[in-house]
């Protein structure tokens, strides 16, 4: 069995929310000062704010609605095949038996012997991914706060553990047989998207020892391309020695992805998040109007009480 193993780990010091207030501290004198400089304008300062507000996330949502619009439609031409003879044909009718950018579905089936969980019996996968995640701390940077006899954690360290393995597998029609034709998923690793499942997860505490630096919290995750998973991938589809289908990187630039549902509840998704955008974009610019024009309407009452 071939298995590929990737192992990779990293520290960093765990930094405080100083920047994160700053901004909020900002953002509020922001909206003060705006208020203050709106006090001659005709209406509520309140009301003016909402405005703005209002027309300044309609702008934002918009865009966003603009950018999935687009996406959805180059999802919508690419082309979208089976692990079938349909694609074996097409790809023996096209030059250089190569199509450079399509979406192939088919179940996850390992080419020899998958990948069994470290922790749950009888489930097997053929990407398999461990972290390990801990925060420690230096027991010599301990503080007592002599009032409330709290102790206050100077110094924290994130220690995280990552080890990836994979086994060659393939694309196979639903119902298909071992001889039937299939399509072989090239350096599944170097694709992109949330095609692991999480299988495992635990969380603990650990306890006090006499060391310099003791870990308080650890977390322990497994995630799996579980055998028999419904997968789309997106990329190039060449045909070797007349009988090979191989799915691979695109040569031209074009992201390489792997998404664990069959084509049509991908689309779908793409789908409801253009109508959420929409909505939310008509509901934000109604909002503005409602808010400009409850301005606009005292503005003239003032000026009608004025003339009397």
């Amino acid at each position: 069995m071939c298995v590929r193993q990737k192992t990779t780990s990293c520290v960093g010091v765990l930094g405080d929310e100083e920047m994160k207030l700053k901004q909020l501290s900002f953002s509020k004198w922001c909206l003060i000062d705006l208020a203050e400089r709106m006090g001659d304008f005709p209406g509520s300062p309140l009301v003016w704010i909402g405005v703005l507000s209002s027309f300044s996330l309609t702008s934002l949502f918009y865009q966003l609605y603009q950018e999935k619009k687009n996406e959805l439609k180059e999802l919508k031409e690419i082309p979208i095949f089976k692990a079938d003879q349909h694609l074996m044909k097409v790809l023996q009718a096209s030059p250089h038996k190569r199509l450079e950018y399509v979406a192939v579905e088919g179940l996850v089936q390992a080419d020899g012997e998958p990948l069994a969980s470290q922790f749950v019996p009888r489930c097997f996968g053929v990407i398999q991914k461990t972290t390990v995640t801990e925060l420690w701390q230096n027991s010599f940077a301990k503080m007592w706060d002599s009032c409330t006899l709290r102790n206050i954690f100077k110094s924290q360290l994130l220690i995280y553990r990552e080890t990836s393995n994979s086994v060659p597998f393939s694309l196979v029609s639903p119902g298909a047989y071992s001889n039937d034709l299939f399509v072989k998923v090239h350096n599944p690793l170097e694709a992109s998207g949330s095609y692991l499942e999480r299988v495992y997860n635990k969380v603990g505490r650990a306890e006090e020892c006499f060391s310099n630096e003791i870990p308080i919290v650890t977390e322990e995750t497994e995630e799996l391309l579980r055998v028999g998973t419904t997968l789309t991938g997106f990329g190039e589809v060449v045909l070797e020695g007349g009988q090979v289908i191989r799915l691979q990187a695109p040569q031209d630039g074009r992201k390489y992805i792997l998404v664990p549902s069959d084509h049509r509840s991908f689309m779908d998704r793409h789908e409801i998040s253009a109508r959420m955008w929409k909505s939310l974009t008509a509901f934000t610019g109604l909002m503005g109007t409602l808010f400009l024009g409850e301005v606009f309407f005292n503005s003239v009452g003032k000026q009608g009480g004025r003339s009397r």
